[in-house]
């Protein structure tokens, strides 16, 4: 079986983006250019700019994305910052891995374990599967806030591995994606007071 090309997602304009919840601007971001997020005013549904023309069940996602909690967020906000995919028509239905930048080298250890996490929504929010089953769906890895930081997706049927700052081990295993095996877009993703950064995305 032939692989198909790999197809870069530039981000290079705005009308390549699915608004949901968020507010997008174009601007340099550490010397490199960027998609930046902020939430719009509105409902607290997820926060998410789906990559138009995307079309995504099962190979690789790669980019690079920052996350710093916003200066006026409350102070347990994390700086969520991640990628969604398998993403249904306007968001109802996704899988997502995302980062909480602050906790990489907090000085408290359980805060460290929650540095990744993995979420389906609309059905398993993270505190769900915390409550229900911890540990299973987050984990720790090396973070800074604010800084570049290289993630990789690997998606296969329903399993998925997250794998961050180049690692060729994933810091995150899943066996048992929530919505099985389906196929949908690919989103950029925030949580709640968080401004993020987001660059091109390359889909294999």
């Amino acid at each position: 079986m032939v692989a198909s090309p790999a197809r870069t997602f530039q981000l290079n304009a705005l009308s390549e983006l699915e608004l949901h919840h968020v507010e997008a601007e174009l601007v340099t971001y550490r010397d490199r250019r960027a998609v930046r997020l902020v939430e719009s005013a509105g409902p607290s549904d997820p926060a998410i700019a789906i990559l138009s023309g995307s079309d995504f069940k099962e190979g690789v996602i790669e980019t690079e994305i920052a996350g710093i909690p916003r200066q006026d967020a409350p102070q347990d906000m994390r700086g969520f910052v991640g990628l969604a995919f398998r993403v249904q028509p306007h968001g109802a239905r996704f899988e997502c891995f995302f980062l909480r930048p602050t906790n990489g080298r907090a000085a408290d250890q359980l805060r460290r374990n929650h540095s990744t996490q993995y979420v389906s929504h609309p059905d398993f929010p993270w505190h769900r599967l915390r409550e229900e089953t911890p540990g299973v769906y987050e984990s720790y890895t090396d973070l800074v806030p604010g800084v570049w930081t290289p993630i990789r997706i690997v998606v296969s049927g329903i399993q998925a591995q997250l794998c961050v700052n180049g690692a060729e081990q994933p810091c995150l295993v899943v066996n048992d994606l929530k919505l099985g095996e389906t196929q949908g877009q690919i989103a950029l993703w925030i949580g709640a007071g968080t401004e993020a950064y987001f660059a091109p995305v390359v889909v294999k």
